[in-house]
């Protein structure tokens, strides 16, 4: 009697053992399933698709900021140290001129999701008379999205009468470190190049240094004949407190003009 109920709870143990053995091995089936569904990179880390979709956006966007950049570069390098023209409306290095030609040379491979269809546009300088109480240049027209403006204002500085110097001062430096590579610069100054209107594209902030890096036409240059010629810059670099000071005076002010993140490559 008592050997067969030793040899009866041999077996009741074999068989909960064999039960746990087999849970366990479809517990492991079902985890390997999952992880063979999984995307991995080239580092093995998963790829979300809301990721991935986001890159593909990002990457057409960093493209058209590049190819604007590099084709700076190669003017600036074709100019050679050399002042160019910058006096007659059809010039392309006056300085609105310099950074609008840039963007429609690289237009035509580009557009943004939301309004595939429409060519991008870059808005003309707010007309004078609608920058009032400010002067002229500090600002852009409100062109809609719809109409092809893929821009939008990331930063403003406007010269506010009711602060005092030091805090319109603080303000724009503040307004300055916000500036990033491929932003698109528009100001009202009056500094040691000149008073007026002036437009720059942004190759980033520097916050180790407080500095800004840019590029541009006219910014600086001069008049032979009664004709004016502006010099090409790419990579110039000033502080902060240097930008600040240009446009930091009553009646000035400046934009920041940057690419909407939906930029896309044309259809």
């Amino acid at each position: 009697m008592l050997h067969k109920r030793h040899a009866l709870l041999m077996l009741v143990a074999f068989l909960l053992l064999f039960s746990m053995a087999f849970a366990e091995e479809s517990q492991d089936t079902e985890i390997e399933t999952i992880e063979e569904s999984v995307m991995l990179d080239d580092d093995n880390n998963v790829i979300e698709e809301e990721t991935t979709t986001e890159t593909v956006d990002q990457t057409a966007r960093n493209d058209f900021i590049e190819r604007i950049i590099s084709l700076g570069h190669d003017l600036y390098v074709k100019a050679n140290g050399k002042s160019q023209r910058a006096h007659y409306a059809s010039d392309i290095y006056v300085c609105k001129n310099f950074t609008v030609y840039l963007f429609r040379q690289n237009r035509d491979d580009f557009r943004m999701a939301e309004y595939p269809d429409v060519q991008l546009v870059i808005p003309n300088n707010l007309p004078k008379a609608q920058c009032k109480p400010y002067s002229y240049g500090l600002a852009w027209e409100d062109i809609p999205a719809s109409e092809g403006n893929p821009f939008y204002e990331a930063a403003t500085f406007r010269y506010d009468t009711s602060l005092s110097q030091e805090e319109n001062f603080q303000l724009a430096c503040d307004f300055m470190r916000q500036a990033q590579r491929g932003d698109y610069f528009q100001m009202s100054a009056k500094y040691e190049y000149g008073t007026g209107a002036h437009s720059a594209i942004m190759l980033g902030y520097d916050a180790e240094t407080d500095e800004i890096h840019w590029m541009d036409s006219n910014m600086r240059g001069g008049k032979k004949n009664g004709i004016r010629y502006g010099i090409v810059q790419y990579d110039e670099v000033k502080s902060v407190e240097w930008w600040a000071n240009a446009f930091c005076k009553k009646i000035r002010g400046a934009t920041l003009y940057r690419l909407r993140d939906d930029i896309i490559y044309a259809p």
